[in-house]
């Protein structure tokens, strides 16, 4: 144990203050601006971590900075505490998830109260619990009502680990987002809510988000994925059954030679049927259903296909071309289907290389038309000497009507073109697809539906809602949803006719709960409706969301979605959640994630315990920039102990020299006597400090070179502290207690009450500074004889010249250099030095 300030003490007794006064408590108050700070609430799996404590660092900070700049701030918390490791947890230890969830979230509640953040305890939510979950079924049953919500058979990813399906957003790297195991694919009947139905909005509005990180408007475009193009008309040369396919370069479709349909496209079946190469088909197909879209679409793994027997005409030329079916082309993207033009697309080429397919060159290389002569030496546009595809801009060859024009010129005459004659037509595709949304899974909110044999598929009845999560489940975690299992849940009656009928099994999504949880917050106490609309109208964008890069394009889009919807219905005003967005990078251990399995885990507690929370949070903000990853490093936490008993000692010191022989009635005159102006100094500092942190807070979230800032103050105090006592050491002193609370709560407190004050530091307004002070009254200029330097002097920037001269030639150092000579020229550059010429 470092022996120090008594951080046990002070932060035991602050965190009671805190609760005993309700300092963190608040309610919608028109006479004040509002301000709403949250972070990501966390899942509840046991302690909180590192990560945990960074993110939550950095929005309490925030937080209680608005507060003393007199913002009525919402900052809640709470638990996203459904989901699959908890089940997960259940199935390895024997025990129940939500006895295990409702552990950890004791530990975890217990934990960040320790950290001293400054929640409103009492309007937490727990996303597993009745009175939440029922909201999530409501809110189906709205997007159910308006057809929103809808359930088909599909090919869906399967998480063979988890046994669940997953959504496309949820498969990270070809594997589960959760567990990372490999994701294959498998037939389900499943429940889906229509995204897509929002997606012009959903890009539209991106521009609307002008505080959110770049990086993350990006993932969220390039998911969405709105791509601007033709669907052109290929028909099956026996059926005439007409095949679309969309492309965005339909400069090139006089280069197809052959078209690919992914294995899941519906057309395969009934192109195979009764051909010799039916079962080689059906035999490809089947392998290619156990790898992971990511494998699939990667361009360095080597594609695959199969030849259908089948033949398709090109539409622009009438040439029959081969219909295979390969493992590179998704049935989610565009149609299923794609033309293939080797000689100007590298994945084409690479696959018509491999398996013998003709390659037609369309588009020349516009260098290359310019230097015929080193092009015909090279022979580089005979198709069979091309040693990789021309996908860039050229003249167009070999393309009709069309030959002769810039390949972006001839987009649109053939896009038109195509339009006129009805074989294909101007059309926009989008990435995006809609989110599947059911879990075979027992932990999470059962789906409010109910199946009768006469009747059909029926919602629940609002008034029956919520639809409860029956307790005590057996988990085998051997397929299927748990509660198919249990003949008391699956057994009901149909809200029409009263017959025999049966529940729907399957759970949502874990990402439902958190798509709305922040408008819970304004009013999570409400048992009448899913939220008080006046509340939120006034709590409602949350001005600071802080958390993760890996939710851009999860959570982030999903509650966008939702906000959308609600909106729409007349819930809410807005059509943005999150006004401002912050990001913070991850903290690594010797440059690798922490994990238990590599054995580099920090444990919050165990730095608790040895030097505070105060020590931990200023350590981890001290560290870099809240975007930035941090490499967690002990010296850190020795670094920002120290720093705080150097605080300690000098707010006790000043008290001292307070009481004692060094009053504060000293005259301002004595004090600049004895100090040279160096007083004066300090409080110009003391207002630079106040600026720079105001400024690093606000504006950009540089808290560590805020406390880099208030460092410095601190060594200017320490400077003179000793030897004079002022109102401008007062001033100081108070300031850097001031600002250093949001960063170090606990040890502020303290401290803003041993120099006399009654009220909690949060009550005290944030400290303005003053631009008058900060002009430059006093100037440091270099004294140099014959221009090398030989001392300094501080005088007033304003200084007569002929006072200056006879402040310099009085200077002791000055004296020695220029003894009995005289003095030729007296040059004066002002602001920076004089220049004694003798």
């Amino acid at each position: 144990m470092p022996s120090g300030y008594p951080f046990k003490e002070i932060e035991a007794k602050w965190q009671r203050y805190w609760q005993r006064h309700r300092i963190f408590n608040v309610s919608p108050d028109a006479a004040r601006p509002k301000y709403y700070c949250l972070e990501m609430f966390p899942y509840p799996s046991g302690k909180i971590h590192m990560g945990h404590v960074r993110n939550y660092t950095i929005g309490d900070v925030v937080a209680r900075f608005k507060m003393m700049q007199g913002f009525n701030v919402l900052h809640p918390m709470g638990f996203d505490a459904f989901g699959q490791p908890a089940e997960n947890a259940a199935i390895k230890n024997k025990a129940d998830p939500g006895e295990w969830t409702h552990k950890c979230i004791d530990w975890m509640r217990n934990e960040l109260k320790q950290m001293g953040f400054s929640y409103d305890w009492e309007r937490e939510v727990s996303t597993c619990l009745p009175e939440y979950y029922r909201w999530n079924q409501w809110i189906f049953l709205q997007m159910l009502e308006k057809g929103l919500a809808y359930k088909k058979s599909s090919a869906v990813n399967w998480c063979p680990s988890c046994l669940t399906t997953l959504a496309n957003e949820e498969v990270v790297n070809g594997g589960c987002w959760r567990c990372s195991t490999a994701v294959a694919q498998k037939d389900l009947e499943q429940w889906y809510l229509k995204i897509t139905d929002y997606q012009d909005r959903l890009l539209e509005d991106l521009k609307q988000l002008k505080y959110w990180p770049e990086r993350v408007i990006t993932m969220q475009e390039n998911w969405l994925g709105k791509s601007w193009g033709v669907e052109i008309y290929f028909r099956e040369e026996t059926t005439g059954e007409i095949i679309p396919v969309f492309t965005t370069r339909v400069d090139t479709i006089f280069g197809a030679t052959y078209i690919v349909l992914a294995p899941e496209h519906p057309l395969v079946d009934k192109l195979i049927k009764d051909r010799p190469q039916e079962k080689k088909v059906r035999a490809f197909i089947e392998k290619v259903r156990k790898e992971t879209r990511t494998i699939r679409s990667a361009t360095d793994v080597k594609k695959e296909g199969v030849f259908s027997g089948a033949y398709a005409v090109n539409p622009v030329n009438n040439e029959p071309v081969p219909i295979w079916v390969a493992d590179y082309v998704l049935m989610e993207y565009g149609t299923g289907a794609i033309m293939a033009v080797p000689a100007h697309d590298q994945r084409d080429f690479l696959f018509a290389k491999e398996h013998g397919l003709p390659m037609r060159v369309v588009i020349k290389n516009l260098e290359a038309a310019r230097f015929a002569e080193r092009e015909a030496r090279r022979g580089s546009w005979k198709p069979e000497e091309m040693t990789e595809a021309h996908e860039g801009d050229g003249i167009q060859v070999n393309s009709g009507q069309f030959d002769g024009l810039p390949n972006t010129v001839a987009k649109e005459k053939i896009a038109a073109w195509m339009e006129e004659t009805a074989i294909g037509k101007k059309t926009t595709n989008w990435r995006l697809r809609d989110w599947l949304i059911s879990r075979q899974r027992y932990w999470g909110t059962p789906i409010p539906v109910i199946y009768c044999d006469h009747c059909g598929s029926l919602p629940v009845p609002e008034k029956d809602l919520p639809v409860l999560l029956p307790k005590k489940v057996k988990i085998s975690g051997e397929g299927g949803s748990p509660l198919s299992q249990v003949k008391e849940f699956v057994k009901t009656k149909c809200p029409k006719c009263k017959g025999k009928a049966r529940r729907e099994t399957d759970t949502m999504a874990t990402f439902f709960d958190s798509s709305w949880y922040f408008l819970r917050f304004c009013s999570p106490k409400n048992d009448k409706e899913v939220f008080y609309k006046k509340e939120v109208a006034y709590w409602m964008p949350v001005d600071q969301y802080v958390g993760g890069i890996e939710h851009a394009v999860l959570h982030l889009l999903y509650s966008r979605f939702f906000t959308k919807f609600l909106k729409d219905t007349g819930w809410v005003n807005f059509e943005e959640p999150f006004k401002r967005l912050l990001t913070q990078g991850m903290v690594l251990k010797n440059g690798e994630v922490m994990s238990k399995s590599k054995g580099n885990i920090v444990d919050p507690d165990e730095i608790i315990q040895k030097y505070g929370a105060d020590t931990l949070r200023l350590a981890m903000l001290f560290a870099a920039p809240p975007e930035a990853e941090i490499d967690w490093a002990d010296k850190g936490l020795e670094g920002a102990w120290r720093f705080l008993n150097r605080v300690w000692r000098l707010a006790e010191e000043s008290l001292r020299l307070e009481a004692g022989g060094c009053p504060l009635r000293r005259a301002r005159s004595e004090a600049r006597k004895l100090e040279g102006g160096s007083v004066l100094d300090l409080r110009r500092k003391t207002h630079e400090t106040i600026k720079k942190v105001t400024e690093d807070i606000e504006k950009e979230f540089k808290f560590n070179t805020a406390i880099s800032a208030i460092m410095e103050l601190v060594n200017q105090v320490y400077s003179l502290q000793f030897t004079v006592y002022s109102q401008e050491v007062k001033e100081a002193i108070e300031a850097v207690v001031i600002l250093l609370s949001p960063f170090v709560p606990h040890i502020a407190e303290e401290m803003w009450e041993k120099l006399g004050y009654k009220e909690s530091i949060l009550k005290n307004p944030w400290p303005k500074y003053n631009p008058e002070i900060l002009k430059q009254d006093i100037v440091s200029l270099v004294i140099q004889v014959n221009g090398k330097m030989r001392s300094r002097i501080d005088v007033s920037a304003d200084i007569k010249e002929e006072e200056l001269k006879k402040l310099v030639l009085a200077d002791e150092k000055v004296k020695k250099w220029i003894q009995d000579k005289a003095v030729k020229n007296f040059i004066v550059v002002p602001g920076r030095l004089v220049n004694v010429v003798v």
